[in-house]
């Protein structure tokens, strides 16, 4: 049984099977910051190993969340957006509390995130920045899809 919650005509869902993997990849590859030119097969391999949150209009995909999670000890959130012409009504916030409120998610650890711009967006939610950042360690590859042959 999917995980879902309504709001007038919008709906958030974690079912994979409602997914608009194509909405997806044109919003990551071509509206995005942080994904500018993923490929196709790359957004589908994410979306089909993560607990991903669809946002829909009706029927019309028009957001997402998406959790890299083990579902009992660490979440990765990426790859959160609004479609433009959706934003400012509140629906970044809901999206955002209702995949906080999975079941999957209560207990872990460590929940994580990078963001550049959104961090009042994530604050309510318990997110800060790290109270140890020496500890954190990364490998960033910014332009690896724009690299691509």
């Amino acid at each position: 049984m999917p995980y879902e919650h309504h709001r007038d005509t919008f709906t958030v869902s974690d079912d994979p099977a409602r997914l608009d993997v194509e909405a997806i990849h044109d919003f990551l590859a071509h509206h995005s910051y942080w994904a500018e030119g993923i490929p196709r097969e790359v957004v589908a391999r994410g979306l089909e190993h993560s607990l991903c949150f669809g946002l829909y209009d009706a029927t019309r995909q028009i957001g997402l969340a998406r959790m890299i999670t083990d579902r009992a000890t660490f979440a990765y959130l990426c790859d959160v957006y609004v479609l433009e012409e959706y934003r400012g009504r509140g629906l970044g916030k809901w999206l955002m509390d209702c995949v906080m409120a999975h079941p999957d998610l209560h207990g872990l650890r460590r929940l994580h995130l990078v963001t550049w711009d959104a961090h009042e967006l994530y604050r309510p939610l318990g997110f800060t920045e790290p109270t140890q950042p020496g500890r954190h360690m990364e490998i960033v590859r910014p332009e690896i899809y724009k690299n691509r042959s």
